[in-house]
C-alpha cells in the first residue's frame, strides 16, 4: 500500500544503523579495526542518490552503534571506478608501503577500468596505503597488481594466513559470472600466485560476488575448526533478489574444500531451501567480516537493501543503509556445523537502556491484540512464542490501523514469515511488496525471537540467531503500534521484553 501522509527521506534515516549523510551507499567494504576504532569504508557515490561514481566512503565507530562519517577516502576518477575490496594491517611492513617507525593499512580494491584507461573494460586488483590511520590513501603506482584479463573479476578479501602450509597473505576473489572463487597467495602484497579456484557450487541463479573465508571454532572448541566460506550472489537469494550463502569445511593454505556443498556446476531453484543461507530476507547483502576484531571476534555487515529496487527506495538523498554488526559462530545442529548469528553489541547496555514493556504467560487466539504501552518506531523486542492449534501467531510491528508489518510462525508448515504487503509506502517499485519466509522449526517446543525494529528496518534473529530475515520497510512516522497475532486457532506468549529507543 501507499502511505496516505506525507513522509521524508529523514522519517526513515535508522537510529541503529548506518546510512550515509546525503548520499548513496552500497557494499561494505575494507573493514577493519584499528587503534581502538571500527573502520566501515563503502560503495560510495559521492555525488548522487543513486548508484555510479564509485568510490570508497568511509564511517568510524568506537563501539558499532556512534558513527561518524568522514570524507571519501578512495576516489573514482577518469581512468577507474573504486570497486569492492577489503584492508590489511601490514603489521611487518611486507608491503614496503610503511616507514621505520609507522607500519601502512593497505587496502586492495577492484579497478573497473574506463575508457580512459588502457585497460579498458577490464575488472583488476589494486592498492592503495594509508600511514595515518586509514583517513587519507594513496594509490599504488603500479596499479593493478593482479590482472586476469578478465571484464568480472572482483571484490578481493585479504587475511593473513598463517598454518601448515606456511605464513602468506591470501586473497579471496571472485570471477562473477562464472560463479567462481578464486584464490591467490602473495608474500607482499603486490605479487600474486594463484592456488585454487572453487565453485560453480550450490546457488548459480545470480553474479558471485563479495567473497570472505575465515574460521571458526565450532561450538567454541578451539580445538576443532572450520573454515566458512561466504559468497554472496545477485539475483538467486532465497526470497527473490539479491543474497548471501556459505560454505563450511577445510582450507589447507592452497584449497577450500566444502563439507555442505548440496549441487555443483547446475542452478536448480528447487533446491534453494537446502542451501545455507546467511539470512533468509529480502535486504542482507553483500555481507563481509572484520580484519582484526577484538578478541578474535568474527564481526560481520552487510548492505541492507535489494539489487531489484536498490535505486529506488523512498529515502532521498541518503539511500542505502547497513545492517547491524553482528558476531557469527558455528554451531552444531543435527550433526552439521551451522552459522549462528548475533546482534554484535548489547545495544540497550551501550543505551543505558531499560526495557519499557514486558508481558508475562498469555494466550491469544483468533485475535489481533495492540498492547499500547509497547509502541515503538526504533525497539528490541525478545519473545517467546509455545505453539497451540492456531495456523499462524506472531507480532505486528510499525504497525497503525492501516498498515503494519507481520512477523510470524506457521508451525504446520515450518516457515518464518515476514510480510511488508501492508508495511507503508511499497509502490516506488513492483518488486518490493512481498510476503517472505525462512525454515523454522521447535526447539524444545517453542520459538524465541529477537527482533531489531528500526525507522525503515527489520531484523529478526530467531532461534536464537540460526535464522535470520532482514527486511526493509517504509511505514509512516506514526505507525508505531505493537501487536499480538493468532490466526486459526490459539498460541502462547511465554515472555515479552520491549526495550525501545523511540
Amino acid at each position: 500500500m501507499t502511505a496516505s501522509t506525507a513522509t521524508t527521506a529523514e522519517t526513515f534515516r535508522p537510529a541503529l544503523h548506518f546510512a550515509a549523510k546525503n548520499t548513496w551507499l552500497n557494499d561494505p567494504n575494507g573493514l577493519i579495526f584499528h587503534d581502538g576504532v571500527y573502520h566501515l569504508y563503502f560503495q560510495n557515490n559521492p555525488v548522487g542518490d543513486v548508484w555510479g561514481n564509485m568510490s570508497w566512503g568511509h564511517a568510524t565507530s568506537p563501539d558499532l552503534l556512534t558513527w561518524t562519517e568522514h570524507p571519501v577516502a578512495i576516489a573514482c576518477d577518469d581512468q577507474e571506478d573504486i570497486f569492492s575490496g577489503s584492508i590489511v594491517f601490514d603489521r611487518n611492513n611486507t608491503s614496503g608501503f610503511g616507514t621505520e617507525s609507522k607500519a601502512p593499512l593497505v587496502a586492495i580494491y577492484t579497478s573497473a577500468f574506463k575508457t580512459a584507461s588502457p585497460h579498458t573494460g577490464l575488472q583488476a586488483q589494486s592498492l592503495a596505503h594509508s600511514l595515518d590511520g586509514g583517513y587519507t590513501w594513496t594509490k599504488y603506482d603500479n596499479n593493478p597488481v593482479l590482472n586476469r584479463d578478465s571484464g568480472e573479476f572482483r571484490d578481493p578479501k585479504v587475511f593473513r594466513y598463517d598454518g601448515a602450509a606456511g605464513s602468506y597473505w591470501v586473497m579471496v576473489a571472485v570471477e562473477a559470472t562464472d560463479f567462481q572463487v578464486v584464490l591467490y597467495k602473495s608474500e607482499n602484497l603486490r605479487d600474486w600466485e594463484l592456488l585454487s579456484t572453487f565453485g560453480p557450487a550450490n546457488a548459480t541463479g545470480g553474479v558471485w560476488e563479495c567473497p570472505d573465508l575465515f574460521p571458526l571454532p565450532v561450538d567454541g572448541d578451539p580445538e576443532h575448526l572450520k573454515w566458512v566460506l561466504v559468497v554472496n550472489l545477485n539475483p538467486g537469494g532465497p526470497n527473490s533478489g539479491s543474497g548471501g550463502q556459505y560454505f563450511v569445511g577445510d582450507f589447507d593454505g592452497t584449497t577450500f574444500t566444502s563439507d555442505t556443498t548440496v549441487t555443483e556446476g547446475t542452478h536448480d531453484p528447487a533446491r534453494l531451501a537446502e542451501y545455507h543461507w546467511l539470512d533468509w530476507g529480502r535486504d542482507y547483502y553483500a555481507a563481509v567480516s572484520f580484519s582484526d576484531a577484538p578478541d578474535q571476534r568474527r564481526l560481520m555487515i552487510a548492505w541492507m537493501n535489494n539489487w531489484q529496487y536498490a535505486n529506488q527506495i523512498p529515502s532521498s538523498p541518503w539511500r542505502g543503509p547497513m545492517s547491524l554488526p553482528r558476531e557469527v559462530f558455528l554451531r552444531t545442529v543435527d550433526g552439521q556445523p551451522r552459522l549462528e548469528q548475533h546482534v554484535a553489541e548489547d545495544f540497550a547496555a551501550i543505551s543505558g537502556l531499560s526495557p519499557v514493556y514486558e508481558l508475562a504467560e498469555t494466550t491469544i487466539s483468533n485475535e489481533t491484540r495492540v498492547l499500547e504501552p509497547a509502541a515503538s518506531s526504533v525497539a528490541r523486542l525478545e519473545l517467546t512464542f509455545t505453539p497451540g492449534t492456531a495456523e499462524e501467531f506472531g507480532l505486528v510491528v510499525r504497525g497503525s490501523g492501516l498498515e503494519g508489518t507481520r512477523i510470524g510462525i506457521r508451525p504446520r508448515e515450518g516457515r518464518l514469515v515476514v510480510d511488508r504487503r501492508d508495511s507503508g509506502q511499497s509502490d516506488f517499485h513492483e518488486s518490493f511488496s512481498s510476503l517472505d519466509s525462512a525454515p523454522l522449526l521447535p526447539i524444545d517446543g517453542s520459538y524465541q525471537l529477537s527482533i531489531y525494529v528500526d525507522h525503515c528496518s527489520v531484523e529478526v534473529f530467531a532461534q536464537g540467531g540460526l535464522v535470520t530475515m532482514t527486511e526493509l520497510i517504509f511505514p509512516q512516522e506514526n505507525s508505531t503500534d505493537v501487536a499480538l497475532y493468532a490466526t486459526g486457532g490459539g498460541a502462547t506468549i511465554t515472555n515479552l521484553t520491549v526495550t525501545r529507543w523511540s
